[in-house]
């Protein structure tokens, strides 16, 4: 992360690249995630990467209402745009047993 520019929008790009890892595999997730730590030591402190990995426990509980309840405490201090919710909701069909293809 040589390039200021790039550090202000860093947490968004992995953000969004987790979320995407995450219709893929929880695995694949997880170790983007890790991933994005190492590069961008400063995404783990940020509100994305505490609610990606809230929404990892949760999937791997089987948990619909604990990832529902990180969503909106997300949403309510950072509104959601449509993509995010519509790869968020793909995700939430996953722990709720309809495990088609994602992509």
């Amino acid at each position: 992360m040589d390039s200021p520019l790039l550090k202000y929008s860093a947490k968004d790009y992995f953000f969004k690249a987790a979320l995407c890892h995450f219709c893929i595999d929880m695995l694949n997730a997880k170790l983007a995630v890790q991933k994005y730590e190492e590069l961008f030591p400063a995404f783990s402190d940020s509100r994305e990467c505490k609610l990606v990995k809230k929404l990892l426990e949760a999937h791997e509980e089987q948990n619909v209402d604990s990832y529902t309840e990180s969503v909106k405490e997300y949403d309510s201090i950072s509104r959601l745009d449509q993509w995010l919710t519509t790869m968020l909701l793909r995700i939430k069909k996953t722990i709720q047993g309809d495990e088609e293809d994602l992509r």
